[in-house]
């Protein structure tokens, strides 16, 4: 599988998301599962974070890693309101000993809120220097936040971005290409299904002879740079997420998802779900 370089390891181009986990004890079993198949199947990296499921979806990662660890990449985020100095550093602790875990490959502030984004990164190198966090990064940053961080050790902000949600592509994506920084994209094949019922993403599946769901991977990996996390608990959703890595969309798909999903022609204010 394509692979991207990511705070310092190879991890492929599309991972596991995990929001919505962790909320049901009845289907614990089968996000365990889910989560161990991904893995299994080249999707290493797991993206989850202290607000899903308030922290029921990190138990669910640790029981799935269990065994596996040197094989997972392990995403976690912080809470805004846990962002001072202080609060991040007792926001990890929590979310390793959830995860069953010594060290978070990437750990990022899910957004900003009232903390002094100094304070912030003060306590996420601090974290670093102890060896409980590899690397940081930021999520829902828009260029202004990024400039404004102005910090080197940032190793990617994760934002939404489907071909439904394309208002990064007018500043914010050319900008982390510029600075080699990549982009995490969560939610890549949209909410509620809206997205994979357009009859553009259709026309282009039915040429491929694949689902919706693929062409809209594909058509986010088809910027460098990018990373995809879709959440999928159903073997069958897994594997085609894995073979939507392999997908080439060619200029007359392109084009077909342009005319009905275009491109921003100005700014617009950075999109959070």
């Amino acid at each position: 599988m394509r692979t991207i370089e990511l705070a310092g390891a190879s991890v492929a181009v599309i991972g596991q998301g995990t929001w919505r986990m962790g909320e049901d004890p009845s289907r614990r079993r089968e996000e365990v599962a889910a989560l161990r198949e991904g893995i299994e199947l080249g999707l290493r990296l797991i993206d989850t974070a202290e607000m899903y499921g308030e922290g029921g979806a990190e138990t669910v990662v640790g029981e799935a890693i269990a065994g596996l660890r040197d094989q997972a990449f392990l995403v976690s985020k912080v809470y805004p309101h846990n962002a001072s100095r202080a609060g991040v550093i007792a926001a990890c602790e929590r979310s390793l000993a959830r995860l069953g875990s010594e060290v978070i490959d990437l750990y990022l502030l899910h957004w900003r809120g009232q903390y002094p984004l100094a304070e912030t990164v003060e306590a996420f190198e601090r974290l670093r220097e102890q060896g409980k966090i590899r690397r940081w990064g930021v999520s829902n940053f828009d260029v202004d936040d990024l400039e404004e961080l102005n910090q080197p050790g940032c190793a990617t902000n994760q934002v939404l971005y489907n071909a439904e949600a394309r208002g990064i592509e007018f500043d914010l994506l050319p900008w982390q290409q510029r600075q080699g920084m990549p982009l995490m994209a969560y939610c890549p094949i949209g909410q509620a299904g809206q997205l994979l019922r357009n009859p553009a993403l259709l026309d282009v599946a039915q040429r491929h002879g694949c689902t919706p769901a693929q062409v809209a991977l594909a058509w986010v990996l088809r910027q460098p740079g990018v990373i995809a996390i879709p959440k999928a608990v159903d073997s069958h959703h897994l594997r085609l997420n894995a073979e939507a890595a392999v997908l080439h969309l060619s200029a007359e798909d392109l084009a077909t998802i342009d005319a009905a999903l275009p491109a921003p022609t100005r700014k617009r204010a950075l999109e959070m779900i």
